[in-house]
C-alpha cells in the first residue's frame, strides 16, 4: 500500500515537472535579450598583453524598433587592469573605454557601426551586432611592475542610456526595455600567463 502511494506521489511531480518545463520553456528567448558576456581573455604578443572580450548581444522589440526608426545606440565597453592591495585600495594599473554607435538609415536601408572617425556600413541588423560583439584593448607589458603579482583584469559593455533622446531616457529610467548591460566580468590574470 507504502508502495503504491509512493509512486502516485513521484508520477505527479514529474507531471508538475513536465507540465513546469513546457511552460518555462517557450520562455527562454525573453530572458536572452541583452549583453552576455561569452568569453573574455588577455594573450601576450610582440611585447604587450591584448585584452580581448566576445559578448552576446540580442534587443528586445522596443529597442530594435526604436532603432530602425532612426535612434543611435551608443553602447560603452570597459576594460580595467587593477593590482590588489592588502593595505590599501586597489591600484589601477590601466584602464580604457571605447564608445561604438549604432545607427540605421532608412533611405539607404543600411545598418552603420562608428568608433570615432572611422564607420563602416552593413546590409543587416545581425551583422552590425557581430563586429560589435568583439572587442579589444592592448596593455603595454611595462605596466606590469611586479612580475610575481596576480592582476585582476574587468570588462564590461553597456548601453549609454544618457544619449538617448530625453523622452526615451525617461523610459530607460523607468523600465527593463533599455536595461542593456553585460555586467562586470572579471577575471585573475599573472604577467607570465593570461588566466581566463
Amino acid at each position: 500500500m507504502a508502495w503504491t502511494g509512493f509512486v502516485r506521489c513521484k508520477r505527479s511531480i514529474l507531471a508538475i515537472l513536465c507540465l513546469l518545463s513546457s511552460v518555462l520553456c517557450p520562455l527562454s528567448p525573453v530572458f536572452a535579450e541583452g549583453i552576455v558576456m561569452h568569453k573574455a581573455e588577455a594573450r601576450f604578443s610582440d611585447g604587450s598583453y591584448q585584452l580581448s572580450a566576445d559578448f552576446d548581444i540580442s534587443f528586445n522589440f522596443v529597442v530594435e524598433q526604436a532603432l530602425t526608426r532612426g535612434v543611435s545606440l551608443y553602447f560603452i565597453n570597459e576594460f580595467t587592469l587593477t593590482r590588489p592591495r592588502w593595505y590599501w585600495m586597489d591600484e589601477v594599473v590601466a584602464q580604457s573605454e571605447q564608445t561604438i554607435k549604432l545607427s540605421y538609415n532608412s533611405l539607404t536601408r543600411q545598418y552603420r557601426i562608428t568608433r570615432g572617425s572611422l564607420f563602416q556600413n552593413f546590409a543587416g541588423m545581425d551583422e552590425a551586432l557581430n563586429s560589435i560583439k568583439h572587442q579589444s584593448a592592448p596593455i603595454q607589458a611595462e605596466l606590469f611592475k611586479k612580475k610575481d603579482t596576480s592582476y585582476i583584469a574587468s570588462v564590461r559593455m553597456h548601453l549609454d542610456v544618457t544619449q538617448l533622446p530625453k523622452p526615451l531616457q525617461v523610459n530607460a529610467l523607468t523600465g527593463n526595455d533599455w536595461n542593456l548591460d553585460s555586467d562586470w566580468y572579471r577575471w585573475i590574470m599573472r604577467p607570465d600567463a593570461a588566466v581566463h
